[in-house]
């Protein structure tokens, strides 16, 4: 009996010891030398101290990365690392280098070190091309998970299409996309002004786990906010929450001219999924005009991903009462300014900014350090590129976000609406703005904008 005992404990030991389970995590570092890496794009050096990885903020150098040689597809990568004030650094994850982009300029997917204020660390930035695709400013819960002068320990989670973060047992980020299944690791430092050379940020216990990822992918009861850049896609977790492609990437279905019956016969195309205005030499709807859903909504959630060409003029309008405004110009409704601030004149007409970009047009101008004051800029524009439009309707309460910020919030009842009508370009239409259902309309100024990922939910 004694005998079995003793080989059944063997066996138990052995199973546990060899298990995928107890094995599926290997270390990315040895913790004596960077074997198994290399430095890309810049000068700033990276040393091995007591089993700490380290890297050095250098001014006169571009940012530099510490980069595995190796690539990896779907992983989960553990690490711990330690970051000081001022100081900005990151964990690029599916990361690419190739000569024809950007002379092998570093680039992709990266979790965010950021010790600023605004406290994003843990979001995701899309290096050297998107810019953010996560910030923390929807799930403000995280934003205290990072403690600075530190260890933190940091999960990032990459399989499939699904890219998550956690910071210290908080997710800080969930964002779905397809723009990169495979590449690099990069440890970052930041370029920095002279006045922080010698700060160092620190990586250690860095592993990665490549196999039995259903096993050891998080499962997580409390849903934060996630960010889709499918093209016209929705994903499996939106079309559980209701929400519904307003534009289905291929047709014209669901849409038709402002003053038409029918879609526009020109003016309008489509192309890679992507619906797109004409130029028409600046035109206010004098070509194939305003298009609106032939459907009307009232409490809604929405976003729009939109591009505009230098000089361009465009807007999402909402509650549109298409039979308003018979003649010439477009329909009349609360708008979501699209507009180029630098070139265009209507940014410096109206007032203190009310007529430029992600303001409530003629009304209200969008600045995000109404609602963060920590917050490095007004609005956060990918000039030229695609830029995300989100507008919230809950009763007469409107917020609209541009980029995932916050910018304009409002109410569109009492006095105090009537008076800021009152002063505007809608002031000879009665009762403007305060509809509870109307059209939603993408407007023809004339200029070429492009519109794709347009989605609703309705509240």
């Amino acid at each position: 009996m004694k005998n079995f005992v003793i080989s059944l404990l063997f066996l138990t030991i052995s199973l546990f010891s060899f298990s995928p389970m107890a094995s599926d995590f290997v270390p990315l570092f040895n913790g004596k030398n960077l074997e198994g890496w290399e430095i890309k794009n810049g000068t700033a050096p990276f040393t091995v101290e007591d089993g700490v990885i380290v890297g050095t903020y250098t001014s006169g150098t571009p940012n530099t990365f510490l980069c595995t040689k190796e690539s990896y597809n779907d992983f989960i990568l553990t690490f711990d690392t330690y970051l000081g004030e001022e100081t900005n650094s990151g964990v690029m994850f599916r990361a690419q280098s190739n000569p024809e982009y950007r002379d092998g300029r570093v680039h992709g997917y990266q979790m965010e070190m950021d010790p600023s204020p605004r406290k994003w660390t843990g979001g995701i930035f899309d290096e050297a091309r998107r810019g953010w695709i996560y910030n923390l400013e929807r799930n403000p819960e995280a934003k205290d998970a990072f403690k600075l002068n530190s260890w933190n320990t940091c999960r990032i989670e990459a399989i499939g299409n699904n890219l998550r973060v956690w910071v210290n047992g908080v997710q800080t980020a969930d964002v779905i996309d397809d723009m990169d299944a495979s590449g690099f690791i990069g440890l970052q430092v930041h370029s920095c002004p002279e006045r922080l050379n010698g700060r160092q940020v620190k990586f250690k216990n860095i592993q990665i786990c490549t196999t039995n990822l259903d096993q050891h992918r998080t499962k997580t009861e409390k849903k934060i906010v996630q960010n889709s850049y499918l093209k016209n896609k929705l994903t499996e977790r939106e079309k559980s929450e209701g929400w519904q492609l307003l534009w289905d990437g291929k047709t014209t279905n669901g849409w038709r001219g402002a003053k038409l019956s029918r879609f526009p016969s020109e003016g309008w195309s489509i192309a890679n999924g992507e619906l797109i205005v004409a130029d028409a030499g600046g035109a206010e709807s004098e070509n194939g005009g305003d298009i609106v859903t032939v459907k009307k909504y009232g409490n809604f959630e929405m976003e729009v991903d939109f591009k505009i060409t230098k000089g361009a003029n465009s807007g999402i309008k909402y509650f549109v009462d298409t039979d308003l405004n018979k003649g010439k110009g477009s329909s009349i409704g609360c708008e979501y300014q699209i507009l180029d601030d630098e070139l265009h004149p209507d940014a410096k007409k109206g007032k203190n900014g009310n007529r430029t970009l992600a303001s409530l047009y003629d009304l209200i101008p969008a600045n995000a350090h109404n609602f963060n004051p920590d917050e490095s800029t007004k609005k956060r524009v990918n000039k030229y590129e695609w830029n995300r439009a989100r507008i919230v309707v809950k009763g007469d309460n409107v917020e609209h976000y541009l980029n995932g910020i916050l910018v304009v919030r409002y109410n569109r009842s009492g006095q105090e609406w009537k008076d800021l009508v009152a002063t505007s370009k809608y002031k000879d239409w009665p009762n403007f703005g305060e509809a509870t259902t109307g059209n939603i309309l993408l407007q023809d100024h004339g200029d070429e904008v492009y519109y794709k990922n347009i989605k609703i939910k309705e509240l």
